[in-house]
């Protein structure tokens, strides 16, 4: 079996996202890249597998341009959205997509997430961001490709690291999030809904969506991640 070590990871992330109440009935999916060999290589989801069946025996292998390379399933049918995020996004390793509740509800609302409080600038620098809406020409001529397309276009637009910023809503869609593994990748799955989940609560309260000032935001981050980071065991 092609990737042994990365397909159990892959399975772990898939297995976990359900596990979280993050991917409901067979929402979602979770992939992880080897770039050690002569090409990358993606592990990724078969489409539409019940996760609660799934076996590391069914996901897929692919190479960046979605051939498959190894597997007798049809991959998830938001694979050509992994592949544009491992090409351009080359510090990664593992991709989730969910359709968790509150993230999503931001993303079908139409606004990103803002920054209010030290709980969200603790995982990610800056509000979590929000892409634009599809064309119907981008619809029509390749959807997956297409929203790749826009989660990389509002990167490089606003000039944002996707290693401190490991997440973005797909407008109108839901959230996607990345890490430097599978198992990052759900982990920060899982804390975008929480800080979803505190957003739209502290909204509902009346919070300003300006957000913490910057000062108070870029400490948090930089106190967990930055070069002379303090948080956590040396």
């Amino acid at each position: 079996m092609l990737l042994a070590a990365l397909r159990h990871q892959v399975l772990h992330a898939n297995q976990e996202i359900a596990r979280r109440g993050l991917a409901p009935h067979t929402f979602g999916n979770a992939s992880g890249i080897d770039r050690s060999g002569p090409e990358p290589l993606v592990v990724i989801k078969p489409s539409g597998v019940d996760y609660a069946s799934l076996a590391a025996t069914d996901l897929v292998v692919t190479d960046l341009d979605g051939k498959i390379v190894e597997g007798s399933l049809r991959p998830s049918s938001d694979l050509d959205i992994h592949t544009t995020l491992y090409r351009e996004f080359p510090a990664i390793g593992g991709i989730v997509h969910t359709h968790s509740e509150f993230a999503t509800s931001w993303a079908q609302a139409g606004r990103p997430i803002p920054c209010l409080g030290t709980t969200h600038a603790d995982y990610f620098h800056g509000p979590v961001p929000l892409t634009e809406s599809l064309t119907a020409e981008e619809v029509a001529e390749a959807y997956e490709h297409s929203t790749g397309a826009v989660i990389v276009r509002r990167f490089r637009t606003e000039n944002l690291d996707p290693i401190a910023v490991p997440g973005v809503l797909v407008a109108g869609h839901g959230p996607f999030t990345w890490g430097k593994s599978p198992a990052e990748a759900v982990e920060h799955g899982d804390l975008l809904e929480y800080i979803a989940r505190l957003a739209f609560r502290s909204v509902l309260l009346g919070a300003r969506e300006s957000g913490i000032p910057v000062y108070i935001s870029d400490h948090h981050y930089q106190r967990k991640h930055g070069p002379k980071a303090t948080y956590g065991q040396l």
